[in-house]
């Protein structure tokens, strides 16, 4: 299709086969590319792009008029794509995930537990130790890991580590000691503290009570938020990305942000965390700045948990655990008040529901608020993971934006039916449903629950597959997108949910020569090749920004 789309345009060059430009010391021409972009939502190809002073000056076919005096890089074929833009990440915690435990792929509880203990013999004067990652979903026998599990690994320090979906955590009993929960402590609204059969904390804190631990965390000292933020822009910038939806930013973040926006890698859109007193410090949304490198014009809130520790907020009972629906975390009127109050503020309001009964209660707000009011404000829910097929198309007609991420459907597959049976999948991970409804949508990673690699999110897309090509048929793949909507989804459909669909996403002309290079071909290559696809370069406004060195 696309060849044939090629063949077609061979002769237009995009009606600019015929002007000469002008030289321009700043203007740099890229040749003999295997290129896309969009115009609308229509898919372009060309074989010649035009940047001059860091934007799109012009795309087309090799009659395209390159500028006199213009340096000229002749890419041999090699594939160029508008810079991937991920809807739905967690810049912060990326990096500072360099600093912690990884337990990210723990096949096993020894597995993690072997990290851990490496980890702390390697760091002997850290007073915590930390981590990331851990999904007992992974191990043989599934069981929610203990602080007695952790016992005699770290000299008596305290350990808190947050499973992969980052609505759990699991302490050692030197932490929950420090934090004071004991069996007399009371669970918080909107959280679960896991105990034995003699009432004792487990050790594993769900949702809300995951605060009862974070309050008593060490805080990182200025120079190691500084190292996290870099170590997360060379990472999104090796892996193609270059804008990103940041969820849930607290103040001191977004004043990190302002402070090094002259040196970001990648735009960064922050939705502020819901908390009042952060956004009422931000004082207002705030468009795109300076270079449209920053921004922050979205409250990101909670409505419930996550499906793998069964605390997504269900209208039944999950099959796997009678009597249980997962919980809400606010209160009857509260989620209401606070998505309210972010909009009368004017911010978009993006909102994470997972389980069927949050994303009901989440639309059934926005459907409160005047239309003449909710127009333009582009708000989303952020996953819309399980939702019922009336609510599909009830979302379409409020216009909420679903952020979606394609690796949780294959991340998840081996649970998901166990723990909300065959009918409910009907409206899970739908991504063909919501198309057909006329959802606009937004693709992300959610990292680092899931690798930031957008390679992946883009094979998982399509294939419903996980990386050794499993199942066979794909993971319910009736609901799986073409490769032009996983990019479209990546790349303009993001850059829509965060408002910077007029200067990038597109490679159109006018904006930004936001791009990546690839050795292959998106559209071509084998579908089990599409998650090995790695960047040679990617540009951010002309110039790159990471080169992959062999």
């Amino acid at each position: 299709m696309v060849r044939g789309l090629v063949r077609a345009l061979a002769g237009l060059s995009f009606g600019l086969s015929a002007l000469s430009f002008g030289l321009s010391a700043q203007s740099l021409v890229l040749d003999n590319v295997t290129g896309y972009g969009w115009q609308g939502d229509k898919l372009v190809p060309f074989s010649r792009l035009v940047i001059e002073d860091g934007k799109v000056l012009a795309r087309g076919d090799n009659r395209l008029a390159i500028p006199q005096g213009a340096e000229v890089r002749d890419l041999a074929g090699k594939t160029v794509l508008p810079g991937l833009i991920d809807a739905h990440g967690h810049v912060m915690a990326l990096g500072e995930g360099t600093l912690n435990v990884d337990l990210t792929g723990a096949k096993s509880l020894a597995d993690a537990l072997s990290r851990v203990a490496r980890f702390a013999k390697k760091h002997p004067k850290l007073p915590w130790i930390q981590g990331w990652g851990w999904n007992q979903e992974l191990w043989p026998d599934k069981r929610m890991p203990t602080a007695s599990d952790l016992a005699m690994l770290t000299d008596g320090r305290p350990v808190w580590l947050s499973r992969v979906d980052g609505h759990a955590g699991w302490a050692n009993q030197a932490a929950l000691t420090l934090a004071g929960i004991n069996a007399k402590t009371p669970e918080p609204s909107g959280g679960q503290i896991l105990r034995g059969r003699d009432g004792q904390p487990s050790g594993v804190l769900v949702d809300n009570a995951m605060n009862l631990m974070t309050a008593h965390l060490p805080q990182l000292s200025d120079a190691l938020r500084g190292q996290a933020l870099d170590a997360a822009l060379g990472i999104m910038a090796k892996v193609g990305l270059t804008g990103v939806g940041d969820a849930g930013v607290d103040l001191p973040t977004w004043q990190l942000y302002q402070q090094r926006q002259a040196s970001l890698t990648t735009r960064i859109y922050a939705m502020l965390e819901a908390k009042p007193a952060t956004w009422q410090a931000v004082k207002a949304p705030i468009g795109w700045q300076g270079s449209d490198l920053l921004a922050a014009r979205a409250v990101k809130v909670f409505a419930d948990g996550a499906l793998g520790s069964r605390g997504a907020a269900m209208l039944a009972d999950y099959s796997d655990k009678p009597g249980h629906k997962g919980s809400m975390l606010y209160g009857p009127g509260e989620l209401e008040k606070v998505m309210r109050a972010a909009f009368d503020a004017g911010f978009q309001v993006n909102v994470h529901a997972i389980g069927d009964a949050a994303n009901q209660r989440v639309l059934d707000t926005f459907a409160s608020f005047p239309p003449s009011e909710r127009k333009g404000r582009r708000n989303r829910i952020e996953h819309a993971q399980v939702m019922t097929l009336g609510d599909i198309e009830r979302m379409a007609k409020l216009g909420v934006i679903a952020s979606f991420q394609p690796t949780h459907a294959t991340s998840d597959m081996n649970m998901a039916q166990s723990r909300i049976g065959k009918d409910r999948l009907k409206g899970a991970y739908a991504w063909r449903s919501l198309v057909k409804a006329g959802v606009k949508m937004a693709a992300g990673s959610d990292f680092p629950v899931e690798s930031p690699n957008p390679f992946y999110g883009l094979y998982a897309a399509v294939t419903r597959q996980d990386h050794h090509g499993q199942p066979k048929e794909g993971w319910h793949k009736e609901q799986a997108l073409t490769r032009e909507e996983a990019l479209y989804d990546f790349t303009r459909g993001a850059a829509y949910a965060a408002f910077m669909d007029k200067f990038t996403g597109s490679l159109a002309p006018g904006q930004w020569a936001d791009l990546v290079i690839l050795d292959d071909d998106y559209f071509t290559v084998p579908d089990s090749d599409i998650w090995q696809l790695k960047p040679r370069e990617t540009w951010l406004a002309g110039k790159a920004v990471y080169r992959r060195v062999e």
